[in-house]
């Protein structure tokens, strides 16, 4: 499973096929391709050139999830996708990526040109499609030179995808349903609520095609069934019946289609791949631990059902999504050109892949997995900076992400006065009955106020206020006494370790109890906290900005006035419209930021030259037009020529545009949502 093609690399390279691909909008730094939850996160790997024939996928991690193509012209066999020895590499022509598509085009020998799309669809205003771990496959072939060509297509999957641990037996079915064809494989061992290597180690994946005249299929020896087809073009519609370890023999689960005689018009066939889980969190609200089923089973009765709702809906959802992908792409261009949408049409699919829709429809929960940085769940600082894409896309999607938040909260399992940080490790959020997670009590409590008013303010939910009014006036008061002069302790950058008297982290406090006052006003309630805000912004100003230098900015603490920091919380003003906050200080950042800049970006403060992507786009958006602008080209640079080679990160050297050095390195993370905060404003 594991041997490489090098040979066939080789050639392809010496040919100059490898490399001559086309890249719109650029070349990411990764490929998304079946992106759609924590545990269906596969990508290609941007140290592959961004080529598709020769190369594995991998999930988030690095580890290789088996996943091979071919396809015959006349006898003659291609490698459109993996890296298994044989058939010689297809010539990758381009690669296009939208916000729900990765599409790459393909030409055959001058004779048949193949066009392949891998579509995870994103669907903002339908929790029941939305709940779905599935992706699909698109493949369409027709002629390019006038002629007319047998061609058929192939596609597997192996068994790496249903278990972190190869060692691990897994077991497998062939079956149909209805027009459905589909193949399950799972773990034998299951461990329910367990991971190996980050990968689910419990539910049942499943590869699905349509049935007809031209299909075959098989499971068995990657090497025995891979040939199988490239000397027969056809499979043997049989299956192998003695389960075993994921690497003894390397199973495989294959379909072929045959499309017969293809002319110049397209040829298309669909398949589908996913995961289900019947439950899929194990969560301590209300009434302590409990295993919260996956949302999908409130719609589809059982696994079959849902796998064949989801295929059957394919001409639905490829029309939705061109939908959702015309309205980001045009959105993003008309907001700030071509170079905003090449970032936030990239980070779409990575942030709803971090999230897991539970419960059920009349009370439904999105757990969000914090990828790659440590796995927690339910992160306050990460959903921040993640929710400007839910306030562009669906405001009720943010609640989703607050109720087990406050539930676990107001259950009286946490003891302590400032906001938890997360629910404990994903997938089971289990909270801190001891209060022991990671303290951020300032950073927190700012948060968990600001988007709340944001969420009501989008939706008209002003029940949702009275509803945990309490709680919300707890965290006020933490931040009454501890905004102004903020103690020595972490914000959510957390990499670059504790500070006492940090500038950006009081100025979000302040804002805080600014919002809490127009939540106060919402709920008729006296307001006890505007006056102190005005007054706490006052003293903030004396504290934080270092008026000697030339242009003058704020500093990262109180004083320090060698120092420097992007001010990246004044965007919740804007994102409220609280007017509160000084045009003068928005103007003088503005001014400042590009005497700073590196090539790929503005530093996030004077610790390193590392940057945060998030937050830049959390400063573009309430900056100048020029500098918003400098931003935006900075990052867009970034996209098509960092060294970075896996799924996009938001921690980078400002100077290299790589990972930073001496640093963590973050992929796959959801807080790419922070692409969207020019977006999110009302």
């Amino acid at each position: 499973m594991r041997f490489t093609s090098i040979a066939a690399t080789l050639a392809a390279l010496a040919s100059g096929l490898v490399g001559a691909s086309s890249f719109t909008p650029a070349k990411p730094p990764a490929v998304p391709l079946a992106v759609r939850s924590p545990y269906l996160n596969a990508w290609l790997q941007g140290d592959s050139g961004c080529i598709l024939p020769g190369a594995w996928p991998r999930f988030w991690t690095g580890q290789i999830q088996g996943w091979q193509g071919f396809v015959a012209v006349d006898g003659v066999v291609y490698n459109w996708l993996g890296s298994a020895p044989g058939p010689q590499l297809a010539n990758q022509v381009s690669l296009e990526y939208t916000s729900t598509k990765s599409v790459f085009t393909f030409d055959l020998g001058g004779k048949v040109n193949l066009t392949v799309t891998f579509l995870s669809p994103v669907f903002p205003d339908d929790l029941a499609r939305q709940s779905q771990q599935f992706s699909y496959i698109s493949v369409k072939a027709r002629s390019c030179d006038g002629a007319v060509h047998k061609v058929q297509v192939y596609m597997d999957v192996s068994g790496e995808w249903a278990s972190g641990d190869v060692s691990q037996v897994i077991n497998w079915d062939h079956a149909t349903s209805g027009t459905v064809n589909y193949h399950q494989f799972f773990r034998a061992n299951q461990q329910q609520f367990a991971e190996s290597g980050e990968i689910a180690s419990w539910g049942t994946w499943y590869l699905s095609t349509s049935s007809g005249d031209g299909l075959t299929w098989q499971i068995g020896q990657d090497t025995k069934v891979r040939g199988q087809f490239v000397n027969n073009l056809t499979l043997s519609n049989t299956k192998e019946t003695n389960f075993r370890a994921v690497n003894s023999d390397w199973p495989v689960f294959a379909f072929s289609h045959d499309l017969g005689d293809v002319q110049a018009n397209e040829e298309e066939r669909v398949l589908t791949l996913g995961l289900v889980q019947d439950q899929v969190i194990s969560f301590a609200g209300l009434n302590g631990p409990t295993a919260i089923k996956g949302l999908w089973s409130s719609y589809y009765g059982n696994d079959v059902s849902a796998v064949t709702a989801f295929y059957n809906d394919y001409a639905n959802a490829d029309a939705l999504s061109s939908n959702l992908d015309n309205r980001i792409q045009t959105d993003s261009v008309n907001a700030a050109g071509q170079n905003y949408a090449t970032i936030t049409t990239l980070a779409v699919r990575q942030t709803f892949g971090g999230l897991q829709f539970a419960g059920e429809p009349s009370k439904p929960y999105i757990f969000l997995k914090e990828i790659s940085s440590n796995s927690d769940i339910q992160t306050v600082d990460v959903i921040f900076p993640a929710y400007p894409i839910f306030m562009y896309l669906n405001a009720s999607l943010s609640r989703y992400l607050l109720d087990p938040l406050y539930e676990n909260q107001e259950s009286g399992a946490y003891p302590n006065a400032y906001a938890e940080h997360d629910l404990g490790t994903f997938p089971v959020a289990k909270g801190y009955p001891a209060g022991n997670d990671e303290p951020m009590p300032l950073e927190e409590c700012g948060n968990m106020i600001i988007m709340t008013l944001a969420y009501v303010q989008r939706t008209g939910d002003v029940a949702y206020l009275d509803a945990h009014y309490p709680k919300l006036v707890q965290w006020a008061e933490f931040l009454v006494n501890d905004s102004i002069v903020p103690a020595n302790q972490l914000s959510t950058d957390d990499f670059a370790g504790a500070l006492a008297n940090q500038t950006n982290l009081a100025i979000k406090g302040i804002i805080g109890l600014k919002a809490m006052s127009h939540i106060a006003n919402l709920t008729k309630h006296e307001d006890n906290w505007g006056a102190i805000a005005d007054a706490y912004l006052q003293t903030w100003k004396s504290y934080a900005i270092n008026t000697n230098a030339n242009p003058p900015h704020t500093t990262l603490s109180y004083g320090d006035n060698n120092s420097h920091g992007l001010l990246y919380n004044i965007y919740s003003d804007k994102l409220l419209g609280l007017n509160f906050i000084d045009q003068e200080i928005f103007d003088m950042q503005s001014a400042f930021y590009p005497t700073i800049a590196l090539e790929y970006g503005v530093p996030l403060d004077t610790r390193h030259t590392w940057t945060k992507s998030d937050w830049e786009m959390f400063a573009a958006a309430v900056s100048s037009v020029q500098t918003r602008d400098m931003f935006i080209s900075k990052t867009a640079h970034w996209v098509g020529a960092t060294t970075s080679n896996r799924a996009m990160t938001d921690l980078f050297d400002a100077g290299t545009g790589g990972y930073p050095g001496g640093g963590p390195t973050f992929v796959a993370r959801p807080v790419m949502g922070g692409m969207f905060a020019l977006l999110a404003l009302p």
